[in-house]
């Protein structure tokens, strides 16, 4: 009897599951969407990451994208224009020019430049740090070093150097996924080419700055004063560089008195600012010689 039962569950089994399978074949055909074959050219010719920088859920959702018009044929941030050409050639048109993006902190206050309003011995993680009073740095603009910008980064482009994050500008790919979970807001985007960056973000007037941070932005002015294109300004006691008109002359940088303005070539910074001081101090000399001959011609005189 037992035999039976078995054969009996096994044939109702097998006729079920042809009958689902006959059901699914049926359904298959008559909701087929015909996929259009250039989001599967698209879908090949991007990178794959499905970081989601450009704004869709994945690859695939750009290559749909792309193919319905929805996107710009340059539209992923990661692939640069190589990636942005072979997607221009299968939609048909001109892919233009694709300038590279990449991350910036813009901030450089680590351990031994700005001060610590407290220890903090809890959990590492910027936005619990951020929770309890602002952070634990005086400045309510500086880096927490919490590290959870480079626990979301997959490219291994972001790292902790004495209590600030910097950004590996050869590995980052604008995928902003740090930009958008840091809970001070002081990660943004620069172009690759970019050599010069106000690296602070605090607002706070110049006074309060240097209490707090030995390296921030005072607002002065004189980035502003000395640059020769108008390509720096300070807005809300705070230098911002203007990328399209910076030739990254480093001369803002040379001239800020505190660094706040990080340059990637600071040996030419160093020799702008030792000619400075030449410069400076020839100019006291000659004023001093010019005063000894009136302070001589005078004793003439009275003589």
């Amino acid at each position: 009897m037992l035999v039976q039962d078995i054969i009996r569950a096994a044939i109702v089994l097998a006729i079920l599951g042809g009958a689902f399978g006959v059901l699914l074949s049926i359904a298959s055909r008559v909701f087929y969407v015909e996929m259009d074959p250039r989001v599967v050219n698209i879908l090949d010719a991007l990178p794959g990451a499905n970081c989601g920088a450009c704004g869709y859920p994945g690859c695939e959702g750009m290559a749909t994208a792309i193919a319905s018009g929805e996107a710009p044929v340059n539209g992923c941030a990661i692939g640069g224009q190589e990636v942005a050409d072979k997607v221009a050639d299968i939609m048909g048109v001109n892919a233009g020019n694709v300038d590279r993006e990449v991350a910036v902190v813009r901030c450089q206050g680590d351990c031994a430049k700005a001060k610590q309003k407290y220890d903090y011995n809890g959990l590492v993680d910027c936005r619990l740090i951020g929770d309890y009073v602002g952070g634990s740095k005086a400045c309510g603009a500086g880096c927490l070093g919490g590290g959870t910008c480079t626990a979301v980064c997959e490219f291994d482009a972001i790292h902790l150097v004495d209590g600030i994050a910097q950004v590996d500008k050869e590995k980052c790919v604008a995928c902003k996924k740090c930009i958008e979970i840091c809970p001070k807001g002081i990660i943004g985007l620069m172009p690759y080419k970019q050599k010069t960056e106000v690296k602070c973000s605090t607002n706070d007037p110049g006074k309060v700055v240097r209490t707090n941070c030995s390296i921030g932005c005072i607002g002065c002015g004189i980035c502003e004063k000395n640059c020769p294109k108008d390509a720096i300004h300070v807005e809300n006691n705070l230098a911002k560089i203007d990328y399209d008109k910076c030739i990254n002359c480093g001369i803002c940088a040379s001239k800020c008195p505190t660094g706040a303005i990080f340059v990637e070539y600071p040996e030419r910074v160093e020799k702008m600012k030792e000619a400075a001081k030449k410069k400076a101090a020839a100019k006291k000399q000659e004023a001093t010689a010019a005063a000894a001959a009136k302070a001589a011609d005078v004793e003439k005189e009275t003589n």
